[in-house]
């Protein structure tokens, strides 16, 4: 019996900025293939451009990777790092005579793209060197010998069938002057001694994915499969950019977003199964599949994602998501809030907040102290009228007298007062509301009250009678 070959995925971002929102979704996607198919997911870091890679960038990136969840399977590698493996596979393809030096300036190349643009042919370098076996020499590069005939193509796991004329593409470099290597030569030089199985890519990589297979191919290596995914518009259907919410990873998290619901909104950006819109994790790794992405550009939607994040969080544990309030708790001015009375607190204002930040300022009146509650004017004049008062009064002697302060015990003072009265509750109520919440609205009021505790409750009474 044969067994099939790992499927072992990557995901190779290059350190010059932040993890933004499609390289992400590749990032999913990558991950979801890899726990579906029981195989590998590995990173690597793709830092051979020397300037603009930056180890701030490296490190943001691997913190919105762990924010999102998604593990990985080794150790990252780092290209900067690999340059004798990349140079011997470049040397070995110098001494099979797959490539060769190269002495043409920039300038010379320029010209030669340009005299092809003015015949009419595709603007490429023009092999002048291809044949003069060069030695090594100063300010010289290495240039792979591409087939000049024939098609180079795959079967794409998103876009199917793909194919471009050899004719159309030239003796690319692979050693730049300094000696350092190219970046689709890396690539490929990576993929096969990281045994990657399968590419899941944005579809700007497709130009260079013909080029890659020419080089995997010249040195005997697998070529892995390949999946581009389009990219990611805005609603408008124009290039994404910040307006439409092209923010980077840790913006969301900074934003209170939850982290599965911004997992769930990206891989729902591009792959479907049915109309389900919302998944769990587990559930999105046994029902992903390459067959489910889609070869059209999604449009992101905050709308959509607000939405999505408002059902994580009624859906989460009250002390997780306490646990996820709290620093945006702490930036609202209560640095002394903890878990426990978060814990308490999040079941009764969950159901309406749509992040974390609004979560935190709807439960401010819950958070302040009892002296420093502010009251809405306009709620004030209409339900602490004089008669107002006289039912929170009263109200406040009954609510002394319990043994037990339940949102139960209260709940049933509240009921006989008003039954013994011959009032309806709305007289009651309002001016309750007002003297414990300082406005209208907000969470049931015998919840309010449990929360709060006894003491709490009726000093904030105290002071309402006696504004």
């Amino acid at each position: 019996m044969t067994t099939q070959p790992q499927v072992v995925t990557r995901f190779a971002p290059s350190p010059t900025g932040h993890l933004h929102i499609g390289g992400a979704r590749t990032a999913i996607f990558s991950w979801l293939l890899a726990r579906k198919m029981g195989g590998r997911f590995v990173l690597r870091i793709e830092d051979t451009d020397r300037e603009r890679s930056k180890q701030e960038y490296t490190d943001a990136i691997l913190e919105s990777m762990r924010w999102l969840g998604l593990d990985w399977d080794a150790d990252p590698i780092y290209q900067s790092d690999r340059d004798d493996v990349y140079n011997k596979y470049i040397d070995q393809l110098l001494d099979e005579g797959k490539a060769y030096w190269c002495e043409c300036t920039p300038e010379e190349v320029e010209a030669m793209r340009e005299a092809a643009r003015a015949a009419g042919d595709k603007p490429k370098y023009n092999g002048h060197c291809r044949a003069r076996n060069l030695p090594a020499g100063e300010g010289r590069v290495v240039r792979f010998k591409a087939p000049v005939s024939g098609k180079t193509g795959w079967v794409d796991l998103v876009k199917g069938p793909l194919s471009f004329d050899n004719t159309e593409l030239d003796d690319m470099i692979i050693r730049r002057s300094d000696g350092s290597p190219t970046y689709n030569l890396a690539v490929v030089v990576d993929d096969y001694e990281q045994k990657i199985s399968h590419v899941l890519r944005g579809d700007d990589h497709v130009s260079n994915t013909p080029k890659q297979i020419m080089l995997y191919e010249a040195l005997g290596f697998p070529v892995p499969k390949f999946g581009h995914v389009p990219m990611i518009l805005g609603s408008d259907r124009k290039k994404l950019s910040k307006r439409h919410g092209a923010l980077s990873v840790m913006e969301y998290e900074k934003m209170g977003y939850l982290p599965q619901a911004l997992v769930n909104y990206l891989v729902r950006l591009g792959w479907s199964y049915g109309d389900q819109e919302i998944f769990e994790l587990q559930e999105l790794i046994e029902k992903f599949s390459t067959d489910g992405l889609s070869g059209s550009p999604a449009g992101f939607d905050p709308d959509k994602l607000q939405w999505l994040n408002a059902h994580y969080m009624k859906a989460s544990a009250d002390a997780d998501l306490a646990a996820l309030a709290l620093p945006f708790v702490v930036r609202a001015g209560f640095d002394d809030a903890s878990i426990d009375f978060l814990t308490k607190l999040v079941p009764l204002f969950k159901e309406r907040a749509k992040d974390l930040p609004e979560l935190a300022e709807a439960m401010r009146f819950m958070l302040v102290s009892d002296a420093g509650l502010a009251y809405d004017e306009a709620a004030v004049a209409k339900a602490l009228t004089e008669e107002g008062r006289i039912h929170v009064a009263a109200l406040r002697a009954l609510f002394a007298g319990l043994e037990s302060f339940t949102k139960d015990t209260t709940h049933d003072v509240m009921a006989r007062y008003v039954e013994d009265n011959g009032l309806k509750f709305k007289a009651v109520g309002p001016p309750l509301r007002v003297a414990l919440v300082g406005a209208m609205g907000g969470p049931n009021l015998p919840d309010v009250m449990e929360v709060l505790g006894k003491e709490r409750t009726l000093a904030r009474m105290d002071r309402a009678v006696t504004l």
